[in-house]
């Protein structure tokens, strides 16, 4: 049965043993395959069969406390920053009228005399505070006990709650009271969820950003007049009008003018791009000189701005395997720690045989236990990492990437595309016959091939004024050549082994000069017709100026390079040494690519493949991390764990680098969540805590993960240190 992908928004989170706990319920419904919750973003992912029942599945959800919506995917979605903003709003305002409140009840409970007034209006202020400012944790809480899902606001209700009614009833007994103890704990942990609030927006805002990249509006020829209109209306066919220093409206072809265009927004690059007829332009990219005029191809969800976007949220919301543990301590850690407060409470009850020192520490130890942080550990550098890597056009397609790059030792290239520009050129001609003659027969050949090699070699012979002659029964003899029937004669170009096998004469006395020419890093063939080779013919692919500069920073991190290729040892041989790489492997035919990638695998190397053709997307599927060039095949991008929206080589760089940095903040965010836990319980129990100073630690614990995820944002290539 087929199945489709549904998203729903999530309420009632507050912590990572909730998103445990939803994301365990969807599992286990009729209908539904995979089910993944965002706690970060307040997202669910669910795989569900076409005929699952969405109402059994919010149902469900709502039985263990929390509310899912599902999210029209055709609708504008307000973004996860705007939903934080407003969190953050509505936090701010809590804890300035806890805070306006908690601040004298403290001063009561320091400095006020002991006497009846004091005591009831420190129960005033202390009621006010929390049950009215922390009444959202109380609300959280009913709604987890009832379903039996205890969650951090359990923790945070129970602890509250035991201060204030044991304090309640010491107003009658004369023992100690602990109102400012409740007060400032419902303060600090308001405080802490409003910074948390905002971090979390500064994390989740890539999306928002790159929404924001597009046009506003379009200037569209309708009735032979321009108008302007929301981009929205546009409908492919229709031709748009864009003037300099406006940006692109929507994905289009070039129908007439000719323009630098600022691509940046896709390909992280400043530099210009020159368009003109006949060329692929994109929305939100912006013309800088002259006027453009665009035929619509691609409007709203099928744009190269939209697709941008569901890449990264789609990253956003899956998660790294690192998480899984942290996950699974979460969906026990509630119930385990109400039982450890409970222990500790009785044991300092028998030890000591006062009640307040048992109530305090049994206290501090929910409060400082709340386990915030290590919900937030992975997916908000996730969040962060994915977006800084799409403003560097560097598109993450999981979170699996971020664990993976981490042990990669080689790095493999294709050539034609990556390493050089793709953009081929002929260069040499040799022949003992009549020139002119055998560049038609040749270029007529090539006419028929897609390949940029032959096109190259059919755009030469037309440069020269030679009139090309339609080719018959063309074939593409898959990595040796190409044959075809010109003018009645059956034409061979390709590599010596093609004519060999052809048993056609000549290639001996041919061999030399092809030798020769390939020595130069040219790509070089052999043509013959009827039974005989009749010369050679060259191309030459120019290096990109970055590809030398990117060797050497991988260099730099200790890996190494290698180039794999169809081409010829000789051309292979030239363009390594003009760059630097380590290792060549030359002449392999188009699926010979992904066994070379398995072969280095078995050698124990963990390979990063580069490449951007058809016939890479075997190697990037076998590679341990694939990496396709935006510039290239949808069937090479669709096949690449990273997208690389630059052909510059040195994106991959960045990639790996941005890759190990979010899994290196992420290692680091759960450290510190995991330390904190495991020192601070203990020292809660063993009553070296004041359950006021575990409140703000708690509180601080989450702000300070989803702030060292926000550091990501200064991540940039003119700065990065090496990352081992």
């Amino acid at each position: 049965m087929t199945t489709t992908e549904v998203r729903f928004d999530v309420e009632g989170m507050t912590c990572a043993s909730c998103a445990v706990r939803i994301e365990r319920v969807l599992g286990k419904q009729d209908g539904v395959d995979t089910a993944v919750v965002n706690f970060a973003g307040q997202e669910a992912r669910a795989t569900v069969e076409a005929d699952a029942d969405l109402d059994a599945l919010r149902a469900a959800v709502a039985r263990i406390g929390y509310d899912i919506s599902e999210i029209d995917p055709d609708d504008d979605r307000r973004s996860i920053t705007e939903r934080y903003s407003e969190e953050a709003r509505y936090q701010l305002r809590n804890v300035v009228g806890a805070a306006a409140l908690s601040l004298p009840l403290m001063l009561l409970a320091l400095f006020g005399p002991d006497e009846a007034w004091n005591h009831w209006t420190q129960f005033a202020l202390a009621t006010i505070v929390v049950f009215g400012f922390g009444s959202q944790f109380h609300k959280a809480t009913w709604k987890q006990v009832t379903s039996l899902s205890p969650a951090m606001d359990t923790l945070i209700t129970t602890g509250t709650l035991a201060a204030w009614i044991y304090s309640t009833f010491a107003i009658f007994s004369g023992d100690a009271l602990f109102f400012e103890t409740a007060g400032m704990i419902i303060t600090l942990i308001l405080l802490g969820r409003y910074f948390e609030a905002r971090a979390k927006g500064q994390a989740s805002n890539a999306i928002a950003k790159l929404a924001e990249l597009g046009a506003k509006q379009a200037r569209v020829i309708r009735g032979g007049e321009e108008i302007l209109v929301d981009p929205i209306e546009l409908a492919p066919g229709e031709t748009v009008v864009v003037l300099p220093g406006e940006k692109i409206p929507a994905d289009g072809l070039v129908s007439a003018g000719r323009s630098g265009v600022d691509e940046s927004m896709l390909t992280g690059e400043s530099v210009s791009v020159t368009k003109e007829v006949g060329d692929d332009v994109f929305g939100a990219t912006v013309n800088q000189q002259g006027r453009l005029e665009i035929e619509v191809r691609e409007v709203g969800p099928n744009t190269a701005l939209a697709q941008i976007m569901k890449l990264v949220a789609d990253a956003q919301a899956t998660k790294a395997p690192v998480q899984k543990l942290a996950d699974r301590i979460s969906g026990v850690f509630v119930p385990i720690v109400i039982s450890i407060a409970l222990v500790v409470g009785i044991a300092w009850f028998v030890v000591s045989g006062d009640v307040a020192t048992a109530v305090r520490n049994s206290v501090a130890v929910l409060i400082i236990a709340c386990p915030c942080a290590l919900g937030l550990a992975t997916p908000t550098a996730i969040m962060v990492g994915s977006g800084r890597g799409a403003e560097m056009g560097v598109l993450f397609k999981n979170a699996e990437v971020f664990e993976r790059a981490k042990g990669v030792d080689t790095v493999v290239f294709d050539k034609t595309g990556t390493l050089t520009r793709g953009a081929m050129t002929l260069v040499d001609a040799v022949t003992d016959g009549d020139r002119t003659e055998f560049l038609k027969l040749a270029g007529s050949l090539e006419s028929g091939s897609e390949h940029p090699i032959g096109k190259a070699v059919a755009l030469g012979a037309e440069e020269e004024d030679i009139d090309l002659a339609p080719v018959e029964d063309f074939e593409s003899i898959q990595g040796k050549g190409a044959r075809g029937v010109v003018t009645g004669r059956t034409v061979l170009v390709g590599k010596p082994i093609l004519f060999t096998e052809a048993g056609m004469a000549g290639v001996e006395i041919w061999q030399d000069r092809f030798d020769e020419i390939a020595s130069k890093g040219n790509t070089t063939f052999l043509v013959g017709w009827g039974d005989r080779v009749e010369g050679v013919v060259s191309v030459a692919d120019t290096v990109r100026p970055t590809s030398a500069q990117a060797i050497r920073d991988l260099h730099d991190q200790h890996i190494s390079t290698v180039m794999l290729t169809g081409d010829s040892r000789h051309t292979a041989d030239a363009i390594a040494s003009i760059i630097g790489i380590d290792d060549v492997v030359a002449e392999v035919l188009p699926g010979e690519k992904s066994e070379a990638v398995a072969g280095m695998q078995a050698n124990g190397q963990v390979v990063a493949f580069v490449g951007d053709g058809i016939n890479d997307a075997p190697a990037l599927t076998v590679a341990d991390l694939g990496m396709a060039v935006g510039s290239g095949t949808d069937v090479a991008i669709e096949a690449g764990d990273v997208v690389l929206m630059s052909g510059d080589p040195a994106t991959s760089v960045t990639a790996i680098k941005l890759a190990r940095r979010t899994f290196r903040t992420i290692k680091q965010n759960l450290f510190w969540a995991f330390a904190y836990n495991t020192a601070a319980i203990p020292l809660a129990a063993l009553g070296f805590l004041d359950p006021m100073i575990a409140a703000g630690a708690m509180a601080f614990s989450s702000v300070s993960v989803v702030t060292n995820s926000v550091r990501l944002r200064r991540f940039g290539r003119s700065q990065i240190q090496r990352v081992s």
